[in-house]
């Protein structure tokens, strides 16, 4: 789960965090309520989105008077912004955040997440900041700082001022800077975090470190234990597929192409996307129905891809093991009587009672094209797509 930059900065506040004073925005009276408040002049105009990128797409603006704050915020509010991150479509621009200038010097860039490769969490940090790090780590890789958190001892204070000082940060702050590293694991450990970045990490001119950007992504399954992280979810910031995805206990996530596919496991979903890809087709959504799906999540699963205008046709590649063959064979029945498809479907199917399970099909009078192998279903998706 993803949050606004202005409720990451509420957290971060919380334990300690330097952040500038700010204060969210539902309205253009609000906004220029919220100037006014601050007291001071320049102050910045934010569009909040789950998504980075802002400042280039004309998201994030100065303002020096009041009718300055009115005339931006007019213009925000309502927008679709469109940056690197959030596809053509673009998201929603349904708050804004109101906060008072930062005199800049230099900006950094740290976060604390895990890396997969070494099943550890990591503290990142480069003096490139305000770049979005994939950049610098595609054209200067040198720039980035990595150091390995041991999971019993936690970051420590020795690592954390190495970092500081690596980074080339005056040796009067290099206490203060380290104690950002400190706080920042902090979070992420209390809060169940999956992410935690700040993008920039600003040197002022006035010789302060300043927190001027912040960005936390949560761990769905620990969100239980934080029920008022779960009231800042934002639901205008996801697709309408995807909220109701939810409801239905799915893992869909929507993409770009016009073959829709339902797997059950993420890995294997993973590798049907990357086989569609190999066969010269493009999928159209990331689709695990679970182990235990049953027949009526199955039926949900169709509704949800079948009601993406841009699915050609549909790719079930499914492991019989906690769902038998037998039990997706006969969702899959009940959901084509159900929804009737409008589009062809292609079954691949191996595993726990896959006999029963293709029999099942065949007996159905349903108008199916089965596959033997990942290979030959992808191909064949990849066909009738094109064809319909």
């Amino acid at each position: 789960m993803k949050v606004h930059e202005h409720q990451a900065k509420e957290i971060f506040a919380k334990y300690g965090l330097p952040v500038p004073r700010g204060f969210p925005a539902f309205t253009v009276e609000e906004a220029v309520e919220a100037a006014q408040e601050l007291g001071t002049w320049p102050v910045v105009v934010k569009a909040q989105i789950h998504a980075g990128g802002r400042g280039k797409a004309g998201g994030v603006k100065l303002a020096n008077s009041i009718d300055e704050v009115q005339k931006i915020a007019a213009e925000l509010l309502g927008k679709r912004l469109i940056t690197f991150q959030t596809g053509a479509e673009g998201l929603p621009v349904s708050r804004l955040y109101i906060e008072e200038a930062t005199n800049i010097y230099k900006e950094y860039y740290t976060a604390i997440l895990l890396d997969r490769s070494k099943s550890k969490l990591i503290l990142m940090a480069s003096a490139e900041g305000g770049m979005e790090i994939e950049e610098v780590a595609a054209k200067n890789p040198e720039a980035i700082i990595t150091v390995e958190i041991d999971p019993f001892m936690g970051l420590r204070p020795y690592q954390a001022r190495e970092v500081a000082l690596k980074l080339g940060f005056p040796k009067n702050l290099i206490n203060k800077v380290a104690n950002v590293f400190l706080k920042l694991y902090e979070v992420y450990i209390k809060e169940d975090a999956s992410l935690v970045e700040i993008n920039p990490l600003v040197l002022t001119k006035e010789g302060n470190v300043v927190v001027l950007d912040a960005k936390v992504d949560f761990d769905d399954n620990a969100l239980y234990r934080h029920p008022d992280i779960m009231e800042m979810e934002d639901p205008t910031q996801e697709s309408e597929l995807e909220i109701k995805a939810k409801q239905y206990n799915l893992n869909y996530i929507k993409l770009d192409g016009n073959i829709a596919c339902m797997v059950n496991g993420a890995g294997l979903a993973m590798a049907t996307m990357d086989t569609i890809k190999l066969a010269g087709g493009e999928p159209a959504n990331f689709l695990d129905v679970g182990g235990s799906a049953n027949a009526e999540q199955i039926a949900n699963a169709f509704k949800i891809i079948l009601s993406d205008p841009n699915v050609k046709a549909i790719f079930i590649n499914i492991f019989g093991g906690i769902l038998r063959c037998d039990r997706l064979a006969e969702g899959i029945i009940k959901a084509s009587h159900e929804v009737k498809p409008h589009v062809p479907i292609v079954v691949r199917m191996e595993g726990t009672n896959v006999e029963l399970g293709k029999k099942m099909l065949k007996e159905s009078g349903l108008n199916l094209i089965t596959a033997d192998t990942m290979w030959e279903g992808a191909k064949k998706a990849v066909e009738v797509a094109k064809n319909n």
